[in-house]
């Protein structure tokens, strides 16, 4: 069946029955709820390209994640991208539109492979999973193109052009640096995520503020850059246990700080009368090891990303937004004396 067919078997216009389709306001609740009905009873579905070309959208966005396809599916890490995707996936499944995701792929430059996003053209926008370096390039094309984006996490650069959702990593950090001071710690190491991140670099300059307000010297033997990984914090450990003299860890993730603490524990050390943990995410697994850890929204900040996108899309915010989610410092046993049950 076409419009014409719908029209006449709700007795309205052809004109009733495209606004309708097309969420027009000025519909009453009645004839909206007759027309639905109509088309619900003959299973009509409007055509895909000529919506397209009336709207000029297509309801997909893009979803970039500048990482290879082995990190964004580890079996080491099955926690910070399932989380990313599924406030992805509820946000534009609520709003009827459908997501192309992006991942990308070792063989190839950042440059080659934002290149290949550049010149697709099924996407209405793009959410771009991760603050990285070198994502200026594609940043900067989307700018000059005027494609409507937003990115999860604060950019490198252009921040005052981009719309973003974050957290605010550098105060986060600084609240869990400071947990570890309140505990009687001062000889605190910090082992860092993927350096080409944004947050890292965030997490970093907050410890470094914790320790400019305890009057602590920075110590850069005390902090190693590494991965988002459990094996980033258990071989940094091991290597910090044999050069340095040190009372705590501040991990940039739950992973890292796992890491510490089998490393911790195989050294002969009890986590946390020898080795105090603080670390960021409150993944699942921060619970399963009693690990005090800066929790972050992960999964509603993924939504709160989309749904800006597609509010850009659809005209109902200006660009650029920025906005900031709160964190929480949740206290468990690695970080000292003060255990909280949930």
């Amino acid at each position: 069946m076409n419009l014409n067919d719908i029209a006449k078997k709700a007795g309205v216009s052809r004109s009733t029955v495209s606004r309708v389709i097309n969420g027009d306001e000025y519909v009453s609740d009645k004839t909206r709820q007759r027309v639905m009905q109509v088309i619900d009873e003959v299973g009509f579905s409007p055509n895909a390209a000529a919506r397209i070309l009336r709207t000029q959208r297509t309801e997909v966005i893009g979803v970039v994640i500048p990482r290879p396809l082995s990190d964004v599916f580890s079996a080491t890490d099955p926690y910070y991208y399932n989380a990313v995707i599924q406030g992805i996936s509820e946000a534009t499944h609520s709003r009827n539109y459908a997501m192309l995701v992006w991942v990308g792929n070792v063989e190839e430059s950042a440059e080659q492979f934002y290149q290949r996003i550049l010149k697709n053209r099924l996407m209405d926008g793009l959410v771009i999973v991760a603050s990285v370096m070198g994502e200026e390039l594609l940043v900067k094309d989307l700018l000059k193109n005027d494609t409507p984006f937003v990115l999860l996490g604060r950019p490198m650069n252009y921040a005052d052009q981009v719309s973003y959702v974050t957290v605010d990593n550098v105060s986060a950090a600084e609240e869990a640096v400071k947990h570890l001071f309140s505990q009687g710690r001062r000889r605190i190491a910090h082992i860092t995520g993927d350096w080409d991140n944004v947050d890292s670099r965030d997490r970093l300059e907050g410890y470094k503020r914790a320790l400019r307000a305890f009057n602590i010297p920075y110590d850069e033997n005390l902090v190693v850059h590494g991965r988002y990984e459990r094996q980033t914090g258990y071989s940094a450990t091991k290597r910090l246990l044999t050069e340095q003299d040190f009372d705590s860890v501040f991990a940039g993730s739950d992973l890292i700080g796992v890491g510490v603490i089998q490393a911790a524990h195989e050294h002969g050390l009890n986590v946390p009368h020898d080795i105090a943990v603080v670390a960021f995410d409150d993944f699942p697994i921060a619970s399963q090891y009693n690990l005090t850890t800066i929790r972050q929204p992960i999964t509603r900040k993924a939504g709160d990303a989309t749904d800006l996108l597609l509010d850009l899309i659809e005209g109902k915010v200006e660009s650029p937004k920025q906005k900031l989610l709160a964190t929480q410092l949740v206290i468990r046993e690695s970080c000292g004396y003060i255990v909280r049950k949930e």
